[in-house]
């Protein structure tokens, strides 16, 4: 709940009855589903239109809802404030426009209950579609009802936006007088505010607001529009504003008054309207400013006007003051006293309340008890009264770094020197560059002043631990039984994790496993797995050094033949065909060249064990490739788009918006 006028605006706009019944409607069509046939379940039909009203009236609820929560109730806001808005809206208005509209959601909470129930015996799509509209139809009725209650709501919310953000409970001082006497000036010179003045009575017609700053405290100035010398039922809305709030803000009022009459008001009159209005007075401090006085002064009034002004301010607890807002004299002079008087006023009225009574027994102030007459002042040490103090003008002073920067033609040129009052053993130390961070350790810790003495200390005592033997290393102990078993325990669960690991990281393997016969194994692989298996190899390694000598035999006699038929007929003939050996079979070369040009497997099968492993691989190529042929996709990447909108279903289309396509 807003306990100040600037907490009104983030009441949200109150939409017409129009915008109210097409934000229902259209509300309910985007957000629910369209689509209902007559061959459906009559469930399903019946459960279509009851959503749908439901919706629109749950919609309805929380919009009529949240207007209700926003707009204030008056009773519960602050008398100021309260009354306030009484006098410009007219409670009674207000409570009406909120009242219809409370009586509007429950209206239409009933039609959809009714309706529902009537809803749940339908037979038909049809019936079921008549009665939704029925149902819509009545709440929007209700709503156009609303019309008057809403568009005032609206203009009242656009008001208090317009409204001055005036806190009741803040440290506040009330302008108020006769119009044209100067009030709204006075306001433009000790606040930021730029009220309108003009010479005409009337100028401020509402309450206007504006802060200053004292004793490093917030202010709040209201500048109050004038106030005539009649009855109160006679009093206009003008008027009223400014009677409300001297009634209900605890404030310190400052009465402008003019000696000049220059505002159109004698003194007389001026000092009477104090007297009608001092009842609203009672219990706040009071200042009565004499304005204008670059024009007439106090002393320059009359005997009779005298009279008539002393009168008021001779009564206790009124304070005279004087000021002109043309010259400025007296200004911040009436703004300083207004405020010190409603500090002490404030101060006084926590003192006289019941709850200073229970936090007073709480507060103790210790103030220690004179033990003899002895004097004890205070001791100032003989070299500290010695000192003199520093004079710029002595050729004898203190040397600072400001004068020899003067002396250096000023800032920018001058360079401090920071070290020239280094104190150390010796002065040709001070220059020296000492590094920060050293082998990536910071030299401050390894500092100190006998670190030459520690070094050798401790090389001498290096050398007598050396000596004695300390560093040596004995025989290592021999592992007894236990250690042993728990030693070899310990490589059998290292040895049983590496090969959980590495057959976690075969099942992930992205790729076709190869059969192991299909597999190229050399010798050396071959022979070593049939050794870990408890086999003898050796007579594999026999025969495969007796092939291994026949090949390289046959090799070495093949290179002789060649090298002597180049050696007969002058070099090589490019278009020969393969060379006939004398054993029938064709050169080595040939078979090399033959192998070059074409795969001698097929590879597709490679990895392949069986047919259906063949087939199976082949039938999910397939249907990796089956969702790119059928969008036409170049790739996994291809995100090209040829055409948004095709002619052929766009062209044709009816104005009327009876068909959305040919």
């Amino acid at each position: 709940m807003a306990t100040a006028l600037g907490g009104f605006k983030a009441i949200a706009p109150v939409p017409s009855a129009s915008d109210f019944i097409d934000i229902a409607l259209s509300s309910t069509q985007r957000k629910l589903p369209t689509v209902i046939h007559k061959n459906f379940k009559i469930s399903r039909i019946r459960n279509f239109y009851m959503r749908k009203v439901k919706f629109c009236a749950n919609t309805i609820d929380e919009r009529i809802g949240k207007i209700l929560t926003e707009f204030p109730i008056l009773e519960n806001l602050h008398p100021f404030l309260m009354h306030f808005l009484n006098i410009l809206y007219d409670k009674e208005h207000w409570k009406i426009a909120l009242g219809q509209l409370n009586k509007a959601r429950h209206l239409v909470d009933q039609v959809a209950k009714d309706y529902l129930r009537l809803l749940k015996f339908s037979d038909s799509l049809y019936r079921a579609k008549q009665l939704k509209r029925a149902a819509l139809g009545r709440m929007a009725t209700i709503l156009k009802g609303q019309k008057n209650a809403l568009e005032f709501l609206e203009q009242v919310r656009q008001h208090l936006n317009r409204l001055p953000a005036i806190d009741p409970n803040t440290r506040t001082l009330i302008i108020c007088g006769f119009p044209n006497v100067g009030k709204s000036s006075f306001m433009n010179k000790v606040t930021r505010a730029d009220v309108e003045t003009a010479p005409y009575p009337f100028t401020t017609k509402a309450l206007h607001v504006g802060h200053t700053d004292y004793k490093y405290l917030r202010w709040q100035i209201i500048d109050t529009p004038g106030i005539l010398d009649h009855d109160i039922k006679d009093m206009n809305v003008i008027e009223m504003q400014s009677i409300t709030a001297l009634a209900h803000l605890r404030a310190a009022c400052l009465y402008f008054m003019d000696l000049s009459e220059q505002c159109g008001y004698t003194v007389e009159a001026q000092c009477k309207l104090f007297q009608s209005i001092q009842p609203l007075f009672r219990e706040k401090p009071v200042i009565v400013v004499f304005n204008k006085i670059d024009v007439a002064r106090y002393e320059d009034l009359t005997l009779e006007n005298k009279a008539f002004v002393d009168e008021i301010i001779n009564q206790p607890g009124i304070q005279a003051v004087s000021s002109s807002t043309i010259t400025e004299e007296g200004v911040m002079g009436v703004r300083d006293a207004a405020c010190d008087l409603l500090l002490a006023h404030r101060v006084d009225q926590k003192m006289r309340g019941s709850r200073i009574d229970a936090v007073a027994n709480k507060l103790h102030v210790a103030v220690p008890k004179q033990r003899d007459t002895k004097a004890r002042p205070a001791f100032i040490p003989a070299k500290a009264l010695e000192k003199k103090k520093y004079d710029k003008t002595d050729p004898e002073r203190i040397r600072l770094e400001r004068d020899e920067e003067q002396e250096m033609s000023g800032l920018g040129i001058f360079t401090q020197d920071l070290k020239k009052n280094y104190i150390l053993d010796n002065d040709d130390w001070k220059y020296d560059i000492m590094p920060e961070f050293m082998d990536g350790k910071n030299v401050a810790d390894f500092f100190s002043a006998d670190i030459a003495e520690q070094l050798t200390k401790l090389e001498a005592e290096e050398e007598r631990l050396d000596g004695e033997g300390f560093y040596e290393s004995g025989d290592e102990e021999e592992l007894n039984s236990e250690e042993e078993e728990l030693a070899d325990a310990a490589a059998q669960i290292a040895k049983q994790k590496a090969q959980l690991k590495l057959k976690s990281q075969a099942k992930h393997i992205n790729r076709a496993v190869i059969p192991r016969k299909a597999k190229n194994v050399t010798l050396k692989e071959f022979t070593t797995g049939m050794r870990q298996i408890g086999l003898d190899p050796k007579h594999l390694e026999r025969r495969a050094a007796v092939l291994s000598e026949k090949e390289k035999a046959a090799y070495e006699a093949y290179v002789k033949r060649q090298e002597a038929r180049e050696a007969a007929e002058g070099g090589m003939d490019v278009d020969a065909g393969d060379v006939e050996m004398e054993d029938g079979e064709s050169s080595a070369a040939g078979a090399r060249g033959v192998s070059a040009r074409g795969p001698k497997s097929n590879r597709q099968l490679a990895g392949m064990a069986t047919e259906a492993q063949a087939s199976k691989a082949a039938q999910l190529r397939k249907f990796a490739v089956r969702e790119p042929n059928r969008m036409a996709r170049a790739s996994e990447s291809d995100r090209h788009i040829p055409i948004t909108r095709p002619k052929w279903m766009l062209s044709g289309k009816r104005k009327q918006g009876t068909n959305s396509r040919r």
